[in-house]
């Protein structure tokens, strides 16, 4: 149940332990990235040193530090510090945690420290156990996690935790991590000599993705299976980082906020116009396995949303490229959702679709509602003439134009509404030509009240 050993995390990792686990730091010193949480004079340094970390959770990818954190406030903590995982333990052993920790307060005024690893893991429901104890300050609850804690854990825990956010290691932390578990001869590999030439060094900085778990991981492999020199060095070369990664695994979570995010900078970068940054996210999300449908589905929106009538023709590229999702497959069916991408990136934006839409519905639900006019209500049963129903509708296709004046939506008043207008084309691709179009219209409509008022004179 507990990952660092007994109750004082006392105890290293065994030999046969991975280097990534024997590297883990062993005090704040060795600690490497997330100076913006750990840095010199920042308070959960400060609150590190002095023994004093409130109930934190530790939010962050995978490789960002997490359990390596925990693992140094293990190691100075004066609270007896237990660390369970979230995918082993179960209600029963948090309970009976719980309880320990509660005598162990009233006997001896010791406090005990929880880490709890995936602490997404656990329902809210369960999270529910610790909330009371971790309230009274009987438990301080380190928890780590890798999903948004604000979407995964109850909102009760996590007001009295203070939420840290670790990055992505940068590459100079990745360079550092590599570099001391080389020369480490207690927990690193200092005893083998290896030399790491600088180009495989470069590229497990470049696959790793600021997960300082994965370069250690491939580091380790790719020295242990390199055969020595005659004169006993290991030398590791990019070809055996590249065997032993295969391939890089994108940072991509399905159901949280890497697939969210990522989202939202795939549609952001094709209502921005920029083609590359979207075919990038269009790429990313591929590789990680996403849904093309789900893609393809944010195309479409996007057509309409935020090209709309400044090129009509998005929209039917858009849905002929989720068509051809299904119709096609993978992986052929990236070449015309890039296609897609491309086009409704560089195409000509209006968003008055959307502003009219929402200003339609947004009187609808404020305001009476309104009656369709007699003129305008079907008339196509029996006995709707008896009710009126069509009479003195003008057909718009017996008019010069093809346009008529008539009442087509009445204000509160039972009149038409002057001024009132929902879509307003603005001035870019084919909607310059709508614009006009409306304008020769109202013009022409103008002019025949004009003609019509002289005649009746």
């Amino acid at each position: 149940m507990d990952l660092f050993g007994d109750e004082r995390a006392e105890h290293e990792p065994p030999a046969y332990a991975p280097l990534a686990a024997r590297m883990r730091p062993q005090s704040l010193d060795e600690f490497v990235g997330q100076t913006h949480l750990v840095g010199p004079g920042t308070l959960l340094r400060r609150a590190i040193e002095a023994d004093r970390v409130g109930s934190v959770i530790l939010y962050g990818p995978p490789g960002s530090g997490k359990t390596a954190l925990a693992h140094v406030i293990a190691t100075v903590t004066e609270s007896r510090f237990v660390a369970m995982s979230a995918v082993t333990s179960n209600v029963a052993e948090l309970k009976q945690l719980a309880a320990d920790a509660a005598n162990r307060v009233r006997q001896s005024g010791r406090r005990t420290t929880l880490f709890l690893d995936e602490i997404h893991r656990f329902n809210k429901a369960r999270q529910d156990v610790l909330l009371p104890f971790v309230e009274r300050g009987v438990l301080t609850l380190i928890g780590a996690t890798t999903y948004n804690p604000f979407f995964y854990i109850n909102a009760a825990l996590v007001s009295r935790s203070k939420i840290l956010p670790l990055r992505p290691l940068d590459d100079e932390a990745i360079r550092t991590i590599v570099r001391r578990a080389l020369a480490d001869s207690e927990r690193g590999l200092g005893r083998l000599r290896i030399e790491l030439t600088d180009e495989a060094l470069e590229h497990i900085i470049a696959v790793s993705d600021g997960d300082a778990r994965k370069a250690l991981n491939a580091l380790e492999i790719a020295s242990l299976s390199t055969p020595p020199r005659p004169d006993g060095t290991v030398v590791v070369e990019r070809e055996a980082i590249e065997e032993s990664i295969q391939r890089k695994a994108v940072v991509y979570d399905r159901d949280g906020d890497q697939h969210y995010d990522t989202a939202s900078a795939f549609i952001k970068s094709m209502r921005g116009s920029d083609p590359d940054a979207a075919l990038y996210w269009l790429a990313k999300m591929l590789e990680a396995g996403e849904d093309p449908r789900f893609v393809a589905r944010r195309i479409v929106i996007a057509a309409a949303e935020d090209v709309g009538n400044a090129d009509p023709r998005a929209l039917g590229v858009a849905t002929a490229a989720f068509q051809a999702v299904d119709f096609v497959g993978m992986p052929e069916a990236q070449i015309p959702l890039a296609q897609a991408v491309i086009y409704v990136a560089t195409a000509p934006k209006s968003n008055s679709a959307v502003v009219a839409i929402n200003k339609a519905r947004e009187t609808v639900r404020e305001e009476k509602t309104r009656e369709v006019p007699v003129h305008l209500r079907d008339a196509s049963y029996a006995g709707a003439k008896q009710l009126g129903h069509g009479e003195g509708y003008q057909y718009a296709h017996s008019f010069e134009g093809h346009i008529v004046e008539q009442e087509y939506v009445p204000n509160a008043q039972g009149d038409l509404r002057e001024g009132e207008r929902f879509y307003v084309p603005s001035d870019q691709g084919y909607e310059r030509r709508i614009a006009e179009r409306l304008e020769a219209w109202r013009i022409a409509l103008a002019a025949r009240r004009d003609e019509e008022a002289r005649g009746n004179r």
